[in-house]
């Protein structure tokens, strides 16, 4: 009879040859793989001194792109400048050890009409030496197809840090920072990611997004980090953004942590079809969250909004901005306070609407004017402003009075410690009672009903 231990023990042995013949398997397979699908790395050292080594360097790439090999860069410094990416070339470094230091005053690095471009684990760094005046960034990329550059450091620029132009790939997992204007410019994007990046101290913008034109650019922006983003060229607000879109459409800007912008968090101008979604916004100079001038079509959801001049503004009907929903966003201590003098519209709006607009489900507190502010002067039509909560706010919701064809419902609003719950306005000025208490007043094609008022 065969015992116990006997038993487990010829199942040990037994599982041990079934892995170890597992093993030889995957061993042989990799013995008898053929060459050519194994890639292979060119190793190219860092110089023992200091010199500029861009020749040398030029012809190590050519060399791996023109084989399909990769170039990997050992840890240390490369002086160089003007290097140019041929097609099929990927070159990667020791993360955080592989340098390549500016020693000119054109760009860096930079690819025109390539493609199959991948730069990893490098620090490209521009040591503050100041660019010529035709060149945009440090590292500049035209025409560019499948291009990636991951996992990279980018500082010291004395312009922007990434420009790109007509470009598709990826740009992800990078840190940039220390970059006088802005950290990542596209133009024109074919298909372009922006995930996952670190951008903090930039002069004048964070990650920008624009078309020559008004168009398709269908940019996917999510999952960044920015702070820190001044205005240095000055301006009301083309400056001092973490997120800015410019005319490029379908575009979407996701779960994006921006905090301590001179202007805007994000702003949208001229970008239709644009979705700013599960954002976390603090500490904005101006106006967190931006949609402006000749938009059509904005979804501006699921926010979170903390200390900024003014919340979420969806304006500009004037100019042709018209068509969105605003809905379920947290915004508080809207402080009134912006980076230059206005006069109208003021700043400490939480949320200002002014056509074709769905305002529902947000959630505010301690606006330093009004809550929810429907149309301005002429610019309204066709509002809605449904089942939000407002606390503490001298006006909880004011609607216009002064636009000939205004449309508008306000529904099942909870209000909470406002000195005037929902009054009419005309521009800065109000021309009704409280019409939460008292709705005679109202414009037929206005309609007050079912709001909820609290003194707490």
């Amino acid at each position: 009879m065969t015992s116990e231990h006997e038993t487990l023990s010829r199942r040990a042995v037994l599982g041990a040859g079934v892995v170890a013949g597992a093993g030889s398997l995957i061993a042989s397979k990799q013995a008898h793989a053929s060459p050519s699908q194994r890639p292979v790395v060119r190793e190219f050292p860092a110089p023992l001194s200091p010199r500029d080594i861009t020749a040398e360097l030029q012809a190590a790439m050519n060399n791996a792109a023109a084989s399909g090999t990769i170039l990997q860069l050992g840890a240390g410094e490369y002086f160089c400048s003007g290097l140019k990416c041929p097609s099929n070339l990927t070159v990667q470094g020791v993360r955080g050890h592989t340098r390549l230091i500016l020693s000119g005053n054109k760009q860096l690095i930079t690819a025109h009409n390539a493609h199959t471009i991948r730069l990893q684990d490098l620090t490209l760094d521009g040591a503050q030496s100041k660019l010529s005046e035709d060149t945009s960034g440090l590292v500049q990329f035209s025409q560019c197809k499948e291009l990636e550059v991951i996992s990279c450091a980018i500082t010291g620029s004395s312009k922007s840090g990434l420009v790109l132009e007509q470009c598709s790939g990826s740009i992800s997992g990078n840190q940039i920072n220390t970059i006088s204007e802005a950290a990542i410019l596209s133009y024109n994007a074919t298909g372009l990611s922006i995930e996952g990046n670190n951008i903090h101290d930039c002069g004048d913008g964070g990650i920008l997004v624009y078309r020559w034109s008004d168009g398709h650019d269908g940019t996917i922006i999510s999952n960044n980090r920015i702070a820190n983003i001044a205005a240095k060229s000055g301006g009301t607000g083309q400056n001092g953004n973490g997120i800015n879109v410019f005319r490029a459409g379908d575009i979407t800007i996701s779960n994006n942590k921006v905090s301590d912008c001179a202007f805007s968090a994000i702003r949208a101008n001229a970008a239709s079809n644009v979705q700013i979604l599960g954002n976390s916004c603090q500490r904005s100079g101006e106006v967190a969250l931006f949609v402006e001038f000749g938009f059509q079509g904005a979804i501006v959801s699921n926010n979170l909004i903390e200390t900024a001049a003014n919340g979420i503004s969806i304006t500009n009907f004037r100019e042709g901005g018209r068509l969105a929903v605003c809905s379920n966003n947290v915004l508080r201590d809207i402080t009134g306070t912006g980076p230059y003098a206005v006069d109208n519209p003021t700043f400490g709006v939480a949320i200002g609407v002014e056509a074709d607009t769905s305002v529902t489900g947000n959630v505010i507190e301690d606006a330093r004017v009004t809550g929810i502010n429907l149309g301005w002067g002429p610019y309204m039509r066709n509002l809605i402003a449904c089942q939000n909560t407002i606390r503490n706010a001298p006006i909880g919701i004011a609607v216009s009075f002064a636009a000939k064809e205004q449309s508008a419902l306000i529904s099942q609003n909870m209000l909470a410690n406002c000195n005037v719950n929902i009054a009419g306005y005309a521009w800065d000025e109000q021309v009704s009672g409280d019409l939460a208490l008292l709705a005679d007043s109202l414009p037929e094609t206005i309609v007050v009903s079912n709001n909820l008022v609290s003194s707490r």
